[in-house]
């Protein structure tokens, strides 16, 4: 992407198993500025399990660990044992993860054929369903918060049903507001640079805080909150609305712990932090 778009800051939210495809935000110039705070949005994914057999990797790629007999299993059971993953659940990350443990990533030290205690961690899965049973693969959706393992949760749905399993395939569908119909390839997106039209596939950097409440400031004031000036709140905010913000529900009286920030001709400043 920095090669194509000439920027040089470019980053990314959210980071795809190698063996993953679907949605995977990419900030460019500014934007990387708002990274933070779209890696608390929701994730939404397709994946393929396959019970009877585990790995080390918890996925298709690694060193079979166990094997099982997955063909009693009934539809039933697995709707059971995926209830018991919705909620608020502790999940231990695999091995080959970017987590890190003394300084050093996991799959650094499982790649050195290090295996240590890693610490399970609090995560929410907000909606689990089965989609298909077509025995040994299970085909589940998966609505999660930031820092759920999807290999962990096939590992750990293998382990509840005494069965070993491993993530057979996985697509993120969606990230945020944004949604896979929506995606563009690498494919699509080098032609695109190539003729100069690329700028249709952006959106604008305040889009991923469309959450937060807005308020709105004279240019004035716009221009000190650039230098670092801090805002107080009542001098200057709350001021004329402009046709840009309409289209969007704006708050003044729920404000949490952030919110944007506008100059009156609908120009996005940057984002400001509550301080009480």
């Amino acid at each position: 992407m920095k090669r194509l778009s000439g920027e040089r800051r470019v980053g990314h939210a959210g980071t795809l198993d190698p063996q993953a495809t679907g949605v995977l935000p990419v900030c460019l110039g500014e934007g990387t500025r708002v990274i933070e705070f779209l890696l608390e949005a929701t994730k939404a994914y397709r994946a393929q399990i396959e019970l009877g057999v585990a790995t080390d990797t918890y996925d298709a790629s690694g060193k079979i660990t166990q094997k099982g007999d997955a063909s009693g299993i009934s539809q039933e059971q697995l709707k059971s044992a995926l209830a018991s993953f919705c909620g608020l659940i502790q999940q231990t990350p695999p091995m080959y993860s970017a987590v890190k443990y003394h300084g050093k990533r996991l799959y650094e030290l499982a790649r050195a054929g290090i295996k240590v205690e890693r610490k399970s961690r609090l995560t929410r899965i907000y909606h689990l369903e089965l989609i298909d049973w077509q025995p040994p693969v299970v085909t589940i959706e998966v609505v999660c918060g930031k820092g759920t393992y999807i290999r962990s949760l096939a590992h750990d749905l293998g382990q509840a049903l005494d069965c070993g399993a491993n993530l057979k395939s996985l697509i993120r569908l969606r990230y945020g507001l944004f949604d896979i119909k929506d995606a563009v390839s690498l494919p699509q997106l080098e032609p695109a640079f190539r003729y100069g039209y690329w700028q249709r596939f952006v959106y604008p950097i305040d889009i991923v805080l469309l959450h937060w409440a807005a308020i709105v400031v004279s240019h004035d004031t716009g221009r000190l909150i650039r230098n670092g000036r801090p805002l107080v709140l009542g001098n200057d905010a709350g001021g004329e609305e402009t046709d840009y913000l309409k289209q969007y529900p704006i708050a003044r009286s729920s404000f949490e712990s952030h919110c944007r920030v506008y100059t009156l001709d609908g120009c996005f400043l940057g984002v400001l932090r509550f301080n009480p």
